[in-house]
């Protein structure tokens, strides 16, 4: 990128007038030390910062190319579709080569650095200063993020300020963590409802005699790089939850793979199912007039409506029955939840009206449980907010009167 002489980072435009401000090359150092996962133990940086490998992310074949990473270390992921993934390494180990490393600077406190280089304003810079194609292949190198100005308060009101945000983060935690368990019990609850209703006397037929198709889909080839920020959904466990479809960070892809995946295609009304990983047997219905499709963590049930109607057969596959003969196949296998396995759980089928009526008892039974969860899950959304945008005033100063308590506190633009 070609930084014009008048750049004015968004980071450093009004600071306290006794603030330094520093580009990122002149106080952080690149660590570009190349090393082997059998030396160096492998590590993932995410969106909570740097972590032991992850089990489910897709590992390099080329081990012995990767960069290494000591503790205190910043690292962050340079790619644009992993926006926001970086943090202060709390390890000694080795990333890939996708990612920059920044060696810790004296004159910054490494809790402030982590604090100033996760916050969201500092992600907008970051992204800014990318280059790339397409958008959501955008990428930004150490070459180019070493122009970006970042603030540098005097060391101790760094220290003040990181006390400050580790005090409210943690108030902030226990509120999260308050509300979460609550909606845990809402949940339970709402499984209660389920479990009861569906206390049948009725014939019961193995799910394969109810449905056209049973099958999960699969990864494009190229994985994440294919994404795109718009055209056909392409469902991901990570989108499936028991209380509908989240969509707020679902993929996309081209025509022409969806074309090519037309195993995996979404209808409507089809009943989506996760197989694998922690969230095995969340399940919901697909009710979008729209296309889709869906990877391989993912099976796809499309019911035969004159002997199941679709919500009827998500409910059941919500019930302790069959969840609870999904997590004996959860602990013994690796493979998860299979086609063989699930096309032969029974379920019940009673008449179409019959099934009508139990779903809609079971709505007007959960709709106060849906509502209190909706309430809870909005406001640990809202506090979250908050918390990025007080982070955000805090490292620029913004907070200088209330965390450092100066008698005059001036601002200046740099």
């Amino acid at each position: 990128m070609i930084v014009e002489s008048n750049y004015i980072s968004i980071l450093t435009k009004h600071l306290p007038a006794h603030w330094d401000s520093f580009r990122i090359g002149s106080v952080f150092v690149e660590r570009t030390e190349k090393v082997s996962d059998e030396d160096y133990a492998p590590l993932s940086v995410t969106m909570k910062g740097v972590v032991p490998q992850l089990e489910n992310v897709a590992k390099t074949t080329n081990g012995e190319n990767r960069k290494r990473v000591c503790i205190n270390d910043f690292v962050i992921n340079s790619r644009s579709d992993r926006k926001g993934s970086g943090g202060m390494s709390k390890y000694d180990g080795s990333v890939s080569l996708i990612n920059t490393v920044l060696k810790p600077n004296k004159k910054y406190d490494n809790r402030y650095t982590n604090y100033l280089l996760t916050n969201v304003l500092f992600q907008e810079e970051f992204y800014k200063f990318g280059k790339g194609i397409v958008d959501d292949m955008w990428s930004t190198k150490y070459f180019d993020m070493k122009y970006i100005k970042v603030p540098c308060p005097p060391l101790d009101e760094q220290i003040s300020i990181a006390n400050y945000l580790d005090k409210q983060s943690k108030k902030i935690k226990h509120f999260i963590q308050k509300k979460q368990a609550f909606i845990e019990l809402l949940k339970e609850q709402r499984q209660a409802v389920i479990n009861h209703k569906l206390i049948i006397e009725d014939r019961k037929v193995k799910i394969k005699y109810c449905v056209t198709k049973i099958g999960a889909g699969v990864t494009p080839t190229g994985g994440a790089t294919v994404y795109k920020n718009s055209g056909v959904i392409f469902l991901r466990s990570q989108n499936i939850h028991n209380d509908g479809l989240r969509l707020d960070d679902v993929a996309f892809i081209t025509e022409d793979i969806h074309n090519s995946m037309n195993g995996s295609q979404v209808k409507k009304d089809d009943v989506l199912i996760n197989i694998t990983g922690a969230s095995i047997g969340r399940t919901y219905v697909f009710e979008l007039d729209e296309e889709a499709n869906v990877n391989q963590h993912v099976c796809i049930l499309r019911p035969i409506k004159d002997k199941i109607l679709p919500k009827f057969l998500m409910l059941q596959l919500q019930s302790d029955v069959i969840q609870n003969q999904i997590k004996t196949i959860e602990g013994a296998s690796r493979e998860g939840l299979t086609n063989s396995t699930l096309k032969n759980y029974y379920i019940y089928t009673p008449s179409i009206e019959r099934q009508m009526e139990l779903i809609t008892e079971i709505k007007t039974e959960t709709a106060k449980i849906d509502q209190a969860i909706a309430k809870a899950e909005k406001e640990i959304e809202l506090i979250k907010e908050y918390r990025e945008a007080m982070i955000a005033e805090a490292v620029l100063g913004k907070l200088h009167h209330k965390i450092i308590k100066p008698e005059v506190c001036q601002t200046t633009s740099l």
